[in-house]
């Protein structure tokens, strides 16, 4: 196998190869020079010509070593981003600088390329916080606006009618309820995020549980009917996080629909149905992302959190939401649970 010489033998066989070729070329040119052409001018050219081939022989040497140097050079100034791990070197210590160099480059084309992906990271960061400080500012100001309209008409008129007193009192304390909501749903998603939330595992009927949210739910809005249909359904589960499920899942259904929402537990399947407006093609597999807001419909979607954090829910319980949905025709939204 070759194995490049280094550069001290290179030099000196270089060295050496040339003062043999000029020694047997001048040997030659006076063994075949006529006597009469012999005298002092002839030797100072022939000893001129000699110093002359050996200057020039050197000058191709130093050449050839000056563009191993620029070559190293382009490396080192980035001007080649892919060196060669084949490039022809003629002595041992060039060959090893470029090995040496093409491993450094290697790691600084690794690291451009982590550092561009983790600055992609903080910019996307960057624009989610600033998506929820939109979203959060958006949603609580209605409440606010509406808090502060009523207790300043309160504190401005101290003649109004007790009826129409208790009745902005009333409203007042429903925007305090929603507000508190919005509050407990920014700290339920931050502990999805930071990986705080644990599951309180325990055996129960999620159907007993359905009811409870339903009857809370149409006390909320009146004049609607939620019916809850299905056998008994025994799951182990984290009853409190099950409960945000199928709440979420239910007002869900009442906001977009006007007709009676069923909850039904079918063969393993725990599904919510409504005949509402549906969800765009478009739009449908986008329901399910935080902060996700539809221009669709005008009314509130609670930060665009609701889905996402059932969806983060059901991750936790090893499932996933399904969701099936027409236009103007309605959606269910289902999991299957393990009971």
């Amino acid at each position: 196998m070759y194995r490049r010489p280094s550069l001290s033998q290179y030099v000196i066989a270089r060295l050496i190869t040339i003062v043999i070729f000029v020694t047997l070329l001048f040997s030659l040119i006076l063994f075949n020079t006529p006597e009469e052409f012999k005298n002092n001018y002839f030797y100072i050219a022939l000893f001129i010509a000699s110093q002359i081939l050996l200057l020039v022989s050197v000058y191709k040497g130093t050449k050839r070593v000056s563009k191993e140097l620029k070559n190293v050079e382009k490396y080192l100034s980035g001007a080649s981003a892919n060196p060669e791990p084949s490039a022809h070197f003629f002595t041992r210590e060039f060959e090893r600088i470029n090995e040496k160099l093409i491993l450094t480059l290697r790691k600084m084309q690794k690291r451009e390329k982590e550092k561009r992906k983790y600055t992609a990271k903080i910019k996307l960061k960057n624009r989610q916080r600033s998506d929820m400080l939109s979203a959060i500012a958006h949603e609580f100001r209605n409440p606010i606006a509406s808090i502060m309209g009523y207790s300043q008409t309160l504190i401005e008129d101290e003649d109004i009618p007790n009826g129409l007193r208790i009745k902005f009192l009333a409203k007042i304390y429903n925007n305090g309820e929603k507000i508190e909501e919005l509050l407990s749903r920014l700290l339920l998603w931050n502990r999805f995020e930071s990986g705080r939330q644990k599951l309180q595992l325990s055996k129960f009927d999620l159907k007993p549980l359905a009811n409870e949210v339903a009857f809370n739910l149409e006390d909320k809005y009146k004049n609607r009917e939620i019916v809850v249909e299905g056998n008994p359904f025994v799951v182990k589960a984290d009853r409190a996080l099950m409960e945000i499920v199928l709440k979420n899942l239910i007002e869900n259904a009442l906001k977009y629909s006007k007709e009676v929402v069923t909850v039904k537990f079918e063969n393993g399947r725990v599904s919510v149905i409504d005949r509402g407006v549906g969800i765009s093609k478009e739009n449908i597999d986008k329901v399910t992302k935080k902060f996700f807001r539809t221009d669709e419909h005008s009314w509130d979607n609670s930060m665009g959190l609701g889905l996402a954090i059932v969806k983060q829910i059901l991750k936790l319980h090893n499932t996933s939401l399904e969701i099936e949905s027409q236009e103007d025709r309605g959606s269910t939204f289902s999991f299957i649970f393990s009971s």
